[in-house]
C-alpha cells in the first residue's frame, strides 16, 4: 500500500484535495467511498474518498466566473499551502465529479442523471467552464468544509500535501463510481467501514482511517460539520519509525515525533500489523 524507504531522497509533495461526501441515512451518518483501481499508480486497491492532485486547469481563468467563494476557514490551513485556495477547492469538486458523480453547484439543481451526464461530457473533452455556463450554474466551493490537512511521509516515493473537506451530499445526487479509475463505490457508515477493516475485508490508508474514526463519533451531517468547524487544520505529516522490527507511522504529539503537540485527535501512531497500519496508542 505504501512504498516506504527511510534512505530515499525526499520528494516535494504535490498539492491534492480529498472530499468526504456525507448524507443522513436512517438516523446514521453515511459517507461515500470508492475502491481505487488495483493498477492505480498510488494506493491501488484501497478504499478511499474521492480525490486527487491539483491540475493546472483548476486555476483556469475561464472558471473564475463560474465558482463561488471558498470557505473562510481556508486560512486555518496555514500560509504554506502548495496551491491557491481556489485551485484546491476546485480540484476537490472536480475529483468528486470525476470519481463519484457528486458535484456541488449553486443557482440551479443538478440531478443524479445530470451529474453523470456532466461527468461524461467533461471526460469526452468538453471544457468544464463552458458546461457550467450551459447549465446556468456555479461550482459551490463554499460548500466544501475544511476538515484536515495531511502530508505524505518523507519516506514515501510519491508524496502529496492533501487538504480534506466535508461536503453534504448535493440534493438529488446519489453518487456513481468511475469505472476507469475505480472499481466500486458505496455509501456506508464510518462504523461499518471500520469494522470491515478490522475483519480484514478492506484496505484503508492511515489518513482515511483517522477521518473515519473521527466521523464515527458523529450521528448526523450537522454533527460532522460542527466537528469540522473545530478541527485543527495544521498539516499532519507522519514520520516513519520502528518499534523493534515493526514499522510504524507516528503523528505529532507522539513521543517518537519531532512535533510534541498533537494536531489530530485519536491515537498518535499507526503500527503495521498483519500487513495493515492500525491506530494504536504508544
Amino acid at each position: 500500500m505504501l512504498d516506504l524507504d527511510p534512505n530515499r531522497s525526499v520528494t516535494p509533495p504535490r498539492p491534492a484535495a480529498t472530499v468526504l461526501v456525507l448524507r443522513d441515512d436512517g438516523g446514521q451518518l453515511a459517507v461515500y467511498v470508492i475502491v481505487r483501481h488495483p493498477k492505480s499508480g498510488f494506493m491501488g486497491g484501497v478504499v478511499a474518498f474521492p480525490g486527487g492532485k491539483v491540475d493546472a486547469a483548476d486555476e483556469a481563468e475561464a472558471l473564475a466566473a463560474h465558482v463561488t467563494a471558498v470557505s473562510p476557514r481556508f486560512g486555518d490551513f496555514g500560509e504554506d499551502l502548495p496551491a491557491s485556495a481556489g485551485a484546491l477547492a476546485m480540484a476537490a469538486a472536480r475529483e468528486c465529479l470525476e470519481e463519484a458523480a457528486l458535484f456541488p453547484v449553486k443557482d440551479t439543481e443538478l440531478s443524479h442523471d445530470g451529474a453523470r451526464a456532466l461527468r461524461t461530457r467533461v471526460e469526452s473533452g468538453a471544457p468544464l467552464a463552458e458546461e457550467l455556463k450551459r447549465l446556468g450554474c456555479r461550482v459551490d466551493l463554499g460548500a466544501l468544509a475544511p476538515f484536515a490537512r495531511w502530508i505524505t511521509p518523507a519516506a514515501e516515493a510519491r508524496r502529496f500535501d492533501a487538504c480534506f473537506f466535508l461536503l453534504r451530499r448535493p440534493a438529488g445526487q446519489e453518487g456513481s463510481f468511475d469505472p476507469h479509475e475505480t472499481t466500486a463505490g458505496e455509501w456506508a457508515t464510518p462504523a461499518d467501514l471500520l469494522a470491515r477493516f478490522e475483519r480484514g475485508e478492506l484496505t484503508i490508508a492511515p489518513p482515511t482511517l483517522r477521518c473515519l474514526e473521527l466521523l464515527a463519533t458523529c450521528e448526523s451531517v450537522e454533527a460532522a460539520l460542527l466537528l469540522a468547524s473545530r478541527q485543527n487544520l495544521r498539516p499532519v505529516c507522519p514520520c516513519l519509525a520502528l518499534d523493534g522490527d515493526t514499522p510504524m507511522l507516528v503523528l505529532p504529539g507522539d513521543p517518537r515525533h519531532p512535533e510534541p503537540t498533537a494536531i489530530v485527535a485519536g491515537p498518535t501512531r499507526f503500527v503495521l500489523r498483519d500487513g495493515k497500519f492500525r491506530s494504536e496508542h504508544p
